[in-house]
């Protein structure tokens, strides 16, 4: 059995340590789309999504990349040219997110529900 007590100081514990990494509004999403590509510049990435900002994509992609979920390649061209794909230890989370999402679609309704109830 985990001792948890070791996971009470914030630092200590991977758990909320990494949740606290991917609970933003794009990680995720940006992990899953770099999921089911090869490899996509910058500007696909931020077409693709569509309501980012630039700024807000590249601070999320700089995150995954120093979390080694995201790897980034510049190439030494003019102008540069900069692409992203998912590394290694990204795709080992990847099944992890898709049965995050399917809980999610399958529960969304009834939560609804209760939030509703709750309100009044």
């Amino acid at each position: 059995m985990i001792e948890l007590k070791k996971f009470s100081i914030e630092e200590n514990c991977p758990v909320r340590n990494v949740l606290d990494r991917l609970g933003d509004k794009w990680s995720i999403l940006i992990i899953l789309i770099l999921g089911d590509t090869d490899k996509m510049r910058f500007s696909e990435l931020h077409r693709t999504i569509g309501s980012i900002s630039q700024k807000m994509l590249s601070v999320t992609l700089k995150t995954l990349e120093a979390d080694g979920l995201v790897n980034r390649t510049v190439y030494p061209e003019v102008p540069p040219r900069v692409e992203y794909n998912i590394t290694e230890r990204g795709e080992s989370l990847l099944p992890h997110i898709k049965n995050l999402t399917e809980w999610a679609l399958e529960n969304m309704p009834g939560i609804e529900k209760s939030r509703a109830i709750f309100k009044t």
